[in-house]
């Protein structure tokens, strides 16, 4: 039997209140900028969600992503508002710190250890009992994220095949993506039965990509700025 090796590599999340949701992943999370791109058009992956306009994409997290899973913050221009479905229940962070800094700056903390990020994510902060399973259908409506892993160059192919030859979800078939100034990636996006997306990029191409950008917080802030986002 084949193995295919991989490697989680980031969440997406669509955000409609950039200057809020910066604000709450560096001072409240204390999460750094790793680099910020912006797109002058729609991805043709979808990687911005079904929108053919200008975007921005802002890696943030406790370290280089070559090492860590991070969060990838995608903000279409001109959408202040999506839609929250049930598909995404929150992520685990352990720290006392976060929740000293979110009582700090007045952050609402909810059940005594839930953050809420700008656009309803949720973040528990301390550990939870184990949830249970639900019998409803899962709705993603229109904030639906997705998930994100690097693997070697020539095995996106073979994940194609075994997609296929299964005969499950392929979104996205195998695609090449530009980021202006930038490596180019390839990437394929799955479905798994419920519907949550699963990309699939080349470590290659990500490793030079995924460097850390110093000028990361300064290209942000500018975007905030000027868009007054």
């Amino acid at each position: 039997m084949t193995f295919i090796t991989g490697r989680a590599l980031h969440y997406v999340f669509k955000i409609p209140d950039r200057k809020q949701t910066a604000l709450f992943y560096r001072e409240i999370l204390g999460m750094k900028v790793l680099r910020h791109e912006e797109f002058a058009d729609g991805c043709e992956a979808a990687c911005n969600g079904p929108y053919a306009n200008r975007w921005s994409k802002t890696m943030v997290g406790y370290g280089p992503e070559s090492n860590h899973f991070v969060v990838e913050l995608t903000y279409n221009y001109g959408i202040k508002e999506y839609e929250t479905g049930n598909d995404f229940l929150g992520i685990t962070i352990k720290s006392s710190e976060v929740l000293k800094r979110a009582k700090a700056q007045n952050w609402p903390i909810l059940n005594g250890n839930t953050l809420k990020a700008p656009g309803g994510y949720k973040f528990h902060i301390i550990d939870e009992p184990q949830p249970t399973d639900s019998d409803g259908p899962v709705h993603r409506a229109k904030a639906y994220g997705r998930i994100a892993f690097a693997c070697p160059f020539d095995e996106q192919p073979a994940i194609a095949q075994k997609i296929e030859d299964h005969k499950q979800t392929i979104l996205t078939p195998l695609i090449s993506l530009d980021t202006p100034g930038k490596a180019t990636v390839r990437v394929i996006i799955l479905a798994d039965p419920d519907g949550h997306e699963i990309c699939f990029v080349d470590e290659e191409g990500f490793s030079q990509l995924s460097q850390v950008d110093p000028e990361g917080d300064k290209l942000l802030d500018r975007y905030i700025e000027k868009d007054k986002s």
